[in-house]
């Protein structure tokens, strides 16, 4: 019951978890949705197992080292959330309650180890770039836990790339928007950015790159470090403009956790700033789907399957406007894949924690997506793109892992004033 819980013990994040706690019916629906359960088969690795779990942590019944096991095992792919018939927000319970967890648990050395080093490379692209380089180096003589990380890395690292600080809209300028260029992505695939500002200003947008902005703070708000969330949070706050119309997001983990700020910050004095900033964020395809696109589409004969990012069709319930856009294409196929629902294992740093799960999820994906008959795998998140490439290489399958917004860019048809 929520009273059982010492909100006030837990300070400002106390309340958010007491009321997802007592939302909870135990009902069992999220059982069929959690890609934990349907791996493990356990009780306790669902929702409602894990918000037992953490009810009798927080109410002083259980210690938190009987309950992290299971804890740790949860992707965050809050899938459960729309499965619920009673609304739990399962998302205020489970990162909080990390943050509470991070301060009592004691982690073995290797473990506090793995966690500092992804803290301290993977939101930061030049210390990420020389990591990967490292690693790629070093991988053979690696221990076997730190390996799977380093899997997803690409064969060949795409160049340093940087963007203007100003994109120009082409032609009548329709809107004009800032966009977060995200940490992984700028390493592991920075055409994305570049696809989505062409995409962009050949509709007529302007694009505003704010140059001191940073990490969304996903990785550490999802692992408990809630002091280097703030300081993240606190970061893009200040470094996105007032004076446009939306910012935009083109990778579904920072979007949501972007979305989370007013969590993230609750209870500091920038609390309210957070709640009005994480209203004005929204992904890429739906700031376009709304806006409607301008230019004319190449027709191409491909045959496309989406791929639902978690973060994009459960925490931002994106679906529909993803494939709007691609259906726009003439002559595009697009395909769906089965078991949609479930998690394709990436999850920030899943792979290097729970690496079993993660291969599991991801072999499967894998082999939905090759069941469909698809050309081109498209989705919204550079977790999941790295997490499919690698696994459909593993297959050995061809099919070609893009986003979204790259082959929207591919089938733009450049009008002569685009062009001039």
């Amino acid at each position: 019951m929520l009273h059982a819980i010492p909100t006030e013990k837990f300070g400002p994040l106390g309340a958010p978890m007491a009321n997802a706690v007592s939302a909870c019916v135990h009902c069992g629906f999220c059982l069929a949705a959690c890609p934990t359960y349907h791996e493990l088969g356990q009780e306790m690795d669902t929702p409602r197992g894990r918000i037992v779990l953490m009810k009798e942590v927080l109410e002083g019944k259980m210690s938190f080292e009987a309950a992290q096991p299971h804890v740790d095992r949860c992707l965050g792919c809050l899938a459960c959330e729309p499965a619920c018939p009673s609304g739990v927000p399962y998302r205020d319970l489970i990162s909080p309650f990390r943050v509470v967890a991070q301060k009592q648990m004691k982690r073995s050395p290797g473990e506090r180890l793995r966690r500092f080093l992804a803290a301290q490379t993977i939101p930061y692209p030049s210390r990420f770039r020389l990591a990967t380089m490292l690693g790629r180096i070093g991988k053979a003589v690696m221990p076997k836990k730190w390996r799977p990380m380093l899997e997803l890395v690409p064969d060949q690292i795409p160049p340093a790339q940087s963007w203007p600080a100003l994109n120009p809209a082409k032609g009548e300028r329709r809107a004009r928007v800032a966009l977060l260029l995200g940490c992984a992505q700028r390493v592991l695939d920075p055409d994305i950015n570049t696809a989505t500002i062409e995409v962009l200003t050949c509709n007529g947008i302007e694009v505003v790159i704010p140059q001191q902005q940073g990490c969304c703070g996903g990785l550490a708000w999802h692992t408990g470090d809630l002091a280097a969330a703030q300081k993240f949070a606190r970061q893009n706050l200040n470094a996105f403009p007032d004076d446009v119309d939306a910012i935009l997001t083109n990778a579904a983990g920072c979007g949501s956790a972007m979305h989370e700020y007013h969590l993230v910050l609750r209870g500091t004095s920038d609390e309210a700033r957070a709640e009005s900033f994480r209203h004005r964020v929204m992904d890429v395809s739906v700031f376009l789907a709304k806006l409607g696109l301008r230019e004319p589409l190449r027709e191409t004969k491909l045959k496309v399957a989406y791929h639902d990012a978690c973060h994009l069709a459960n925490a931002q319930n994106v679906r529909r406007q993803p494939r709007d856009l691609l259906r726009a294409i003439p002559g595009l196929e697009l395909l769906e894949i089965a078991d949609a629902h479930l998690c394709c294992g990436s999850a920030g740093s899943y792979n290097m924690d729970q690496p079993e799960i993660a291969a599991s999820l991801g072999e499967q994906k894998a082999r939905a997506v090759v069941a469909t008959g698809a050309e081109v795998i498209a989705s919204g998140n550079i977790g999941c793109l790295t997490q499919l490439r690698l696994h459909l290489k593993k297959l050995g399958s061809n099919i070609e892992v893009r986003h979204t917004m790259q082959i929207l860019r591919d089938a733009i048809k450049l009008t002569s004033r685009q062009s001039s």
